[in-house]
């Protein structure tokens, strides 16, 4: 008899992995290094198409979620992070160096077309170029800008003017030019409530239809990921996270930085504080949900609808009950490192019954919403059959979320990379199999009923949790202070799909690099290929289905 355990999934992954670059890229590889979510391969500059491209078909790693670009005294690096969209516990990193005085690195979008972002990112950013890229160029920063921002020779006193040719008639030369065009160029935003914040579509039409769709970004970027580095890992970083996401679901976004904190400093999150992340996690992701549907009742019906007024109702009654739980009604600032802020509050029994109160009326206002909306022939009109999403191009560009769970990919870190208390409850996983606005609605309104779910389930359990036990924080030291070179990169199931944070330790209080994830970045990359061959409306209800949120994506 074999008394020895059964090999875990990620050991199982390891040694296919390993298997996969023994036989097919070894001799591509560097080094080795261990994070502390995964291995790591160092590769070389000009090898990394080939090594993604068979991590991808032969080890299934075909979810590129996050590439992470930094600077060292002697190097840059780019890391890929990959995982499976069957299994996200399946992980690996490629690390990616290139010398100091000339970083420049073969680019990965022709074998992910999701990293061509990210690749601009991080040459926008930090410095590094991607040789053979499709268009690298500035992303989040003007064209004429000066300097790196995260690169450590930066000057931030260097003065920036942005020139005329910023300003120019981007159709002036088509015009002048001898030859007679039919197309036009139609600038959607950056100020317009249809763009959902402050988003610039440059949208060229033939006809009546979108021939092409440009989304240029970094109107309200604000340095997010420079100020977290600046920050504590105990205290200064966790209010923060709230801002990325200003429809209500800051709680998910805080769960992002407390388990990338968490794991990489080995605290331990009590049970009891796990049951109140898990419930308030929800309820955060409710008031999302609800924002999502009752604007997108404005993006395609175009007026204050009953649907909108019903989503607002709703958001109001989750909204006093999370400040009646945190003391906040947006930025919450509940979580922390080892737990939450504190426990529900007192008298517990009028507290549970407010909560009660308001489940017990969800599944009538969602009936209500499938009426005014799923069951209306107008909304159909405009949703069914527009803005299809193909499974196959959702992987390319890494959606993941309600976006991903529209077109049929089953992928949801609460169940398939468990964290807080989702395993322990009953649930079940949103999908939708067409691909269209339509089901991307329809997946948001299921994901209303099951996030009512579990928060009923939770409170059951906190009702019932001994006095004595309900310990609402671990023992975490005042001061954090990881070992240095410890990296970890960790993602949560936020309100918009994974939201992921990376974190190198450099022996201090603070990060030596700290990286967001953003799920909305990823989806409006994917936005041209699902509005080319629309009309202006079918555009403007497609971003709408992918529930943006700009804060997020320019942090």
């Amino acid at each position: 008899m074999n008394l020895e355990p059964p090999p875990t999934q990620t050991e199982r992954t390891g040694e296919e992995v390993a298997g996969v670059v023994e036989a097919q890229v070894g001799e591509h590889v560097l080094d080795s290094e261990r994070h502390r979510n995964a291995e790591a391969l160092v590769v070389r500059p000009d090898t990394v198409r080939t090594v993604l491209s068979t991590l991808r078909d032969e080890a299934g790693l075909d979810h590129l979620s996050c590439v992470t670009a930094q600077e060292y005294e002697d190097r840059f690096e780019s890391i890929y992070h990959l995982r499976s969209y069957d299994d996200p516990t399946r992980e690996l990193s490629v690390v990616v160096p290139t010398a100091k005085g000339d970083p420049v690195s073969e680019s990965a979008a022709a074998v992910f077309p999701t990293a061509a972002w990210h690749e601009r990112e991080a040459y926008d950013l930090v410095g590094i170029e991607y040789d053979e890229h499709p268009d690298l160029r500035r992303i989040l920063l003007p064209e004429t800008w000066q300097g790196h921002p995260l690169s450590l020779d930066y000057d931030p006193e260097r003065p920036q003017v942005v020139t005329l040719r910023e300003h120019a008639n981007p159709l002036q030369e088509d015009y002048r030019s001898g030859e007679r065009s039919d197309t036009m160029l139609l600038n959607i935003g950056p100020n317009h409530p249809a763009t959902h914040g402050v988003l610039h579509l440059k949208a060229v039409l033939d006809g009546e239809q979108v021939a092409d769709v440009e989304p240029d970004l970094g109107f309200i970027h604000r340095c997010e990921e420079q100020m977290c580095q600046q920050s504590t890992y105990r205290h200064q970083i966790m209010p923060y996270p709230d801002r990325w996401d200003w429809s209500g679901a800051g709680i998910c976004n805080e769960w992002a930085y407390a388990r990338a904190a968490e794991d990489l400093v080995d605290v331990e999150v009590p049970e009891y504080a796990r049951v109140l992340r898990t419930m308030s996690a929800e309820l955060s992701r409710m008031l999302a949900h609800y924002l999502a549907v009752g604007t997108y009742a404005l993006d395609v019906v175009g007026e204050f609808t009953a649907a909108f007024m019903y989503a607002m109702q709703d958001r109001e009654r989750v909204q006093t009950i999370l400040e009646d739980l945190t003391g906040q009604r947006l930025m919450f600032n509940y979580l922390r490192v080892g737990g939450v802020a504190f426990d529900v509050p007192e008298p517990r029994a009028a507290f549970f019954e407010t909560v009660r109160s308001y489940l017990d009326g969800v599944p009538e206002r969602l009936d209500e919403y499938h009426s005014l909306l799923t069951r209306n022939e107008i909304f159909q009109h405009r949703t069914v059959d527009t803005g299809v999403l193909d499974p196959g191009v959702a992987k390319a560009y890494g959606c993941t979320g309600p976006v991903a769970r529209g077109s049929g990919i089953e992928y949801d870190l609460r169940r398939d990379d468990p964290y807080g208390y989702y395993d322990e409850l009953d649930w079940s996983v949103a999908t939708a199999a067409d691909g269209d606005n339509f089901a991307r609605v329809l997946v948001r309104l299921e994901e209303l009923a099951e996030s009512a779910r579990i928060v009923e389930q939770c409170l059951e359990v906190l009702e019932d949790w001994p006095e004595e036990e309900r310990t609402v924080q671990a023992n975490v030291p005042r001061t954090l202070k990881p070992d240095p070179d410890t990296e970890i990169y960790r993602a949560v199931e936020a309100a918009k799909g994974e939201l992921g944070i990376y974190i190198r330790a450099d022996g201090t209080d603070t990060p030596a690099r700290f990286k967001i994830r953003s799920p909305c970045f990823s989806h409006l990359q994917a936005l041209p290929s699902m509005a080319e061959g629309e009309f202006v409306p079918d555009l403007i209800a497609t971003l709408g289905s992918l529930d943006p949120i700009m804060g997020e994506v320019d942090r």
